[in-house]
């Protein structure tokens, strides 16, 4: 099974198919696995009897803001899902095994697996913790969401900055939250922009642009079901293809023709048209 990396758009298709498929759940057991590795850099408790604090609790719904999902249970408990780089978290009606981090075992028979596969967060936390995990912090008090800016509170943010575009829309110091470089390759080509183009430097057309192309490339996703390379809480396959990104090495660019390119940029890769993107 191919993972992927959890921006906003799947985690908000995660967190609607969790609040309307497990809520009410009663939790009677879980199960870790595997899970030294992950204590050591700190993507789950320290302390896994922490975990203990779920059991015979209800699931009250499920919630997301940027790349982290919210599990609420009742007595002020929660379990808080963040696989951000790379996991897959999955619900099995009939208690099937799959491999895990985490199992959740409901008294109705049914199960929640989580595994991550590269850098993220499963965590067991009380209301009064959370604001103390980074990844709650930095995406439910920090920046708003893509859906949650107006266009005219986007542009001001983003074209009163001197700095490059990327770093503005992908980052702790992002003018949003959420997205990752997947997400502003597609953006900046679906709004005809240059990698390298600072934001203070962006013509008024440019600028007009981005913030279309950002709502229409998280609305083009959450409708398909995620990136072609995620998996949903039901393990059906996103139908969102990313038009730029590392699978469009030596291939044309599909608006204009002209052969891609990819550059060094913002501590990863990206891919660019150098024909439609000034």
């Amino acid at each position: 099974m191919n993972c992927v990396s959890i921006e906003y758009p799947e985690a908000r298709i995660l967190a609607k198919q969790l609040d309307e498929t497990i809520k009410s759940r009663r939790i009677e057991s879980y199960n870790l696995k595997d899970y030294e590795k992950l204590i050591r850099i700190g993507f789950i408790n320290k302390n896994l009897d922490d975990f203990n604090q779920l059991l015979d609790r209800s699931i009250e719904g499920a919630g997301s803001s940027g790349n982290t999902i919210r599990v609420k249970l009742d007595g002020g408990m929660n379990l808080i899902l963040a696989p951000e780089y790379g996991g897959v978290v999955l619900y099995h009606s009939n208690g099937e095994e799959a491999r895990h981090h985490l199992r959740v075992d409901f008294a109705s028979g049914e199960s929640l697996t989580v595994r991550l596969t590269s850098m993220g967060l499963v965590y067991a936390a009380r209301d009064e913790q959370l604001p103390g995990l980074y990844m709650y912090k930095r995406d439910y008090l920090g920046a708003p969401n893509p859906l949650d800016l107006t266009e005219e509170q986007f542009r001001k943010l983003v074209t009163s900055q001197r700095t490059q575009l990327k770093p503005l829309l992908v980052g702790k110091d992002a003018v949003v939250t959420g997205l990752s470089n997947s997400a502003f390759q597609d953006i900046i080509w679906r709004a005809g922009i240059h990698p390298h183009r600072k934001a203070s430097e962006l013509t008024p057309t440019q600028a007009y642009a981005l913030y279309p192309a950002m709502r229409g490339l998280v609305e083009e996703r959450l409708h398909l079901g995620g990136k072609d390379e995620f998996v949903d809480l039901f393990g059906k396959q996103g139908g969102y293809t990313p038009k730029m990104g590392p699978s469009m090495k030596d291939a044309e660019c599909p608006r204009c023709g002209v052969k891609v390119e990819k550059m060094a940029h913002g501590g990863g890769q990206v891919y660019y048209c150098p024909g439609c993107q000034k």
